[in-house]
């Protein structure tokens, strides 16, 4: 099975642009690639700028794919069914509750950040807990383009070859995913702090309406 993955994910690097999107799509539905699309992104910026900017449109366009895949699928079981997919994992109470508290803002952190944060564990509860489609989309989309605009221009203004991309400016990438993952943090506790409750999943809640 291990040897079968490392196999798409050498097929996926191959393919260019292209790959990106099956990747950044797999990735988002769940399916666990032995290579972030993040690394393939900044390799195929790296070697092309065009073909960087290309793979942040395409890496959006997969992410949302794979993102609303989940999504329906915790729309469909609703909360139990969450409850079943996280069970055991020791922050899961935590994971719902920071969800209850705030909402979408919940999936557009992980979802900007590279920081290794649970972004199928609040996809899965932005579905059960009924959040507006339209919304938790846009939340996607917004926090992807973001994310991967950024890291193909990374890639193209860095210009190293594929496999000295990472290890040589590694410490660089993860100081600024941490820094703004700070930033990020402390917006959402001052907006908490503004407006303690109400969230766009508590709202959508009170209307007892799904999308």
């Amino acid at each position: 099975m291990r040897g079968w993955l490392h196999a798409i994910a050498g097929a996926l690097a191959s393919w260019g642009p292209p790959g990106v999107l099956l990747l950044a799509a797999l990735d988002s539905g769940g399916i666990p690639i032995p290579v972030g699309v993040d690394a393939l992104l900044m390799v195929v910026a790296a070697r092309s700028g065009p073909a960087g900017l290309l793979s942040a449109v395409l890496a959006t366009a997969g992410s949302l794919a794979g993102c609303l895949f989940l999504f329906q699928l915790g729309r469909k079981g609703g909360e139990a069914y969450v409850d079943r997919r996280v069970h055991g994992h020791c922050r899961a109470a935590r994971f719902h509750r920071w969800y209850e508290r705030y909402g979408l803002l919940t999936v557009f952190v992980p979802a900007l950040t590279p920081a290794p944060l649970p972004t199928k564990v609040f996809v899965l509860l932005a579905g059960a807990m009924n959040a507006p489609r339209g919304a938790f989309a846009l939340t996607i989309v917004s926090a992807r383009a973001l994310r991967y605009f950024s890291l193909a221009w990374l890639g193209s203004r860095l210009g190293a070859g594929p496999s000295q991309l990472l290890p040589r400016h590694g410490w660089t990438l993860a100081i600024a995913a941490l820094a703004l993952f700070m930033l990020l943090a402390l917006i959402i506790k001052f907006a908490a702090g503004r407006r303690p409750g109400v969230t766009i999943a508590g709202a959508d809640h009170a209307r007892g309406k799904p999308s």
